[in-house]
């Protein structure tokens, strides 16, 4: 059985460690409210480009003249996985679910015969692929010094897609991020980003009762708008993202703070014991040596 002081030591311990995880739970709460506003404010956005973009794409997909990245390069077998984690950790499960998702769809490709190349955004991403896709990996975004991701963090990123998808080196594009939910739920989502995919893209455009003429002609428009959404969807991944992360780790801190007040609970109760019965022995030793005497 530990010793008193033992005890004393490391109840102080779990109290120091209570401490740590409450000031987090309380930093990840503020922090979550700017991420999370950031993360709802561009979903209109996005949701409307992706709107637009469906509606122009449904005539002109299937033109041979219509953009490369909308009609595709005609194959499959080399794909680009963009995968977007934390740069720290203590959120839970947040990165580890992310990486779980882009995990199964890189066995799924290497199992069909696919070439597979990974850009990972984000340290803790990068660090549990390591060891066993690292010679898949062909880049890494440190976003470590950057306090606030913004569009240009995004469209530097979405510059560098489009440019190795000009050049040749891959064929479709998916993008793995953590879409939130709630500060209890964050949604482990793929979304392709090249050829451009668009769901529902017939009923989003009857669900509009005008009929928009565009000028110059859609295809003019596209071969604009779309590198553009490339760089829209990665930051809206990465907002989702930081909303995320911040969520998860509020619960996390939340859950263990809770754990270490239990902890405390158990390790002082077990020292009242011990002191009780250290205090119980010593009074019987006495009267045994007064009654001696």
């Amino acid at each position: 059985m530990p010793s008193l002081k033992d005890l004393k030591n490391r109840i102080s311990s779990v109290k120091s460690t209570r401490k740590i995880t409450s000031a987090m739970k309380m930093v990840a709460a503020a922090k979550l409210r700017r991420a999370q506003d950031a993360a709802e404010a561009a979903r209109p956005f996005a949701e409307r480009m992706e709107s637009v973009l469906s509606n122009l794409a449904v005539a002109g997909k299937d033109s041979p003249s219509a953009p490369l990245l909308l009609r595709g390069t005609g194959s499959e077998q080399t794909h680009l996985l963009l995968i977007a984690t934390a740069e720290r950790g203590l959120c839970g499960g947040f990165n580890s679910s992310i990486v779980k998702l882009a995990r199964t769809r890189i066995q799924e490709l290497l199992a069909a015969g696919k070439t597979v190349k990974i850009i990972t955004i984000g340290k803790k991403g990068r660090e549990q692929l390591q060891r066993e896709f690292g010679d898949l990996m062909i880049d890494h975004v440190d976003l470590s010094g950057v306090k606030t991701v913004g569009y240009a963090n995004a469209n530097e990123i979405g510059a560098k897609v489009i440019s190795m998808f000009n050049a040749g080196e891959f064929d479709v594009c998916t993008l793995f991020y953590a879409r939130f939910q709630s500060v209890m739920a964050q949604i482990p989502t793929a979304a392709q980003l090249i050829p451009a995919s668009f769901e529902d893209s017939e009923q989003s455009q009857d669900e509009g009762a005008v009929n928009y003429e565009y000028e110059p002609d859609e295809e003019e428009i596209l071969k604009d708008l779309l590198p553009r959404s490339v760089s829209v969807q990665i930051f809206r991944g990465l907002l989702e993202n930081g909303a995320s992360e911040q969520g998860a780790r509020m619960a996390a801190m939340d859950n263990a703070t809770r754990n270490a007040g239990e902890m405390i609970r158990k390790l002082t109760l077990t020292y009242n014991r011990a002191r009780q019965a250290a205090i119980t022995t010593e009074l019987i030793e006495i009267i045994a040596g007064a009654e001696a005497l």
